[in-house]
């Protein structure tokens, strides 16, 4: 069954609080430590070139609202990437700041999904990234990229690493590969119902 393709369109590019859009719709942001292939992920979940797509990490500097029309319309946000970018300290510590202000101040904020490369898990600014969302009582979902760069035979084993000490999660975490088209209709289900469920 062919899947539902969302509409989208940019709504705004901001670098400062000051020029976050007005609340309106229910927000999902999309967060992840530099290379996580967020951008990749977006991309494919929209089935087109909405994020743009490196191969140097940090190149998404400011948040991105997207406008999606799809089951229940709603605005996509694209968060800057934050970790090993090979920038200047005081741009990365700008860049968290940002984040920071988004997570805590937007009340149209409905779920923060976490992308985590599956090969490395949660590491010190994920557990950083769930400490802001928690704070915040913002709703989080994990979702684990590139699994598959990691045998199927080791990923009961690498969750259950991961998973010690516990981290955020509305659901179970869901596993994805855009490289080869994993999980992705997964993804698609779980967005579809939380987003169904919610009252707007």
């Amino acid at each position: 069954m062919a899947r539902g393709k969302m509409e989208a369109s940019l709504a705004a590019t901001c670098f400062t609080p000051s020029q976050f859009p007005p609340p309106g719709y229910p927000e999902v942001a999309f967060a992840g430590r530099s290379n996580v292939g967020k951008s990749t992920f977006i991309n494919g979940i929209i089935q087109e070139r909405l994020a743009h797509v490196s191969s140097t990490p940090g190149k998404t500097r400011s948040i991105n609202f997207f406008k999606i029309r799809h089951k229940k319309d709603f605005l996509l946000v694209d968060l800057p990437g934050f970790g090993f970018a090979r920038r200047a300290r005081t741009e990365r510590k700008a860049w968290a700041d940002l984040i920071g202000q988004y997570i805590s101040g937007r009340k149209t904020l409905v779920l923060l999904i976490h992308l985590v490369d599956f090969r490395h898990g949660l590491l010190e600014n994920d557990r950083k990234l769930q400490e802001w969302a928690g704070d915040h009582k913002v709703p989080v979902q994990v979702v684990f990229t590139k699994i598959d760069k990691v045998p199927k035979g080791k990923w009961a084993s690498s969750l259950r690493k991961y998973s010690d000490p516990p981290f955020l999660t509305v659901s179970e975490p869901l596993m994805v590969s855009m490289e080869k088209g994993w999980g992705i209709r997964e993804f698609e289900s779980f967005l579809d119902s939380y987003l169904g469920a919610l009252n707007y």
